[in-house]
């Protein structure tokens, strides 16, 4: 009895700690890719830990699993320091994520029940609406709703993750477009479109228009400078 008691004690004790690490891991993840520290920034476990209420255990964990990420280098003896997401990696992921893009929409088109299509045309009228009104926080929460909900139907559980990875990590890049009254009306046309494509099953087109939507953001953000 004493045993089992110990040893459902570990196990808590085993699962406090993942869970602490995940949530600490995700809160410096998401103060990265949001721009709250500068790239070659000193990531200080001490601070951070204080700040997360957490030892400093779960954070030297969670740098490390941001080291394998590519978004903190660890400097023996110095430190971790924010590598962040360059130029060149925001275009890189945009390219590779149009591709995938284009793969869950064409997926979609197999495997979405009629609640979802109707689930996505709500979020498209409510982004319209919003883009009209300028409410450009409601519009980065709705641009990620559409998407998600289009990995979702697909049906793969690996797609959905890799494009939710490549989503989030491009969430300051996105805010910044949306905040273009033109280019966010542009968007939700563009989602009417994909949204109508995966409605009539049309694979192909869904694909096309998913992709292409993607490619267009890039070209977006090279006129903007962004």
């Amino acid at each position: 009895m004493e045993e089992g008691k110990d040893r459902s004690a570990v196990q808590k004790e085993v699962t406090d700690q993942y869970s602490l690490r995940g949530r600490v891991f995700h809160r410096i993840r998401e103060d990265i890719l949001s721009g709250k520290y500068s790239e070659n920034e000193e990531l200080k476990e001490a601070t951070i830990g204080a700040e997360c209420g957490v030892s400093r255990t779960p954070v030297r964990e969670a740098l490390r699993q941001l080291e394998l990420e590519g978004l903190v280098k660890i400097v023996p003896n110095k430190g971790a320091y924010v590598t962040g997401i360059s130029s060149k990696d925001t275009r890189d992921i945009y390219v590779i994520r149009s591709y995938l893009e284009g793969l869950a929409a064409r997926w979609a088109c197999e495997h979405i029940s009629e609640p979802e299509i109707d689930t996505i045309e709500e979020i498209v009228y409510l982004s319209k609406f919003h883009a009209k009104k300028k409410h450009y926080e409601q519009l980065v929460e709705l641009d990620n709703k559409f998407h998600e909900s289009i990995y979702r139907a697909s049906g793969s559980k690996i797609l959905e993750h890799e494009l939710t990875t490549f989503h989030q990590y491009l969430e300051r890049i996105r805010k910044e477009s949306l905040k273009r009254e033109e280019r966010a009306l542009q968007s939700n046309e563009e989602h009417l479109a994909i949204l109508e494509a995966i409605r009539s099953r049309d694979g192909d087109l869904a694909e096309k228009l998913a992709h292409e939507h993607i490619i267009q953001t890039i070209e977006n953000m090279n006129k903007e400078g962004l």
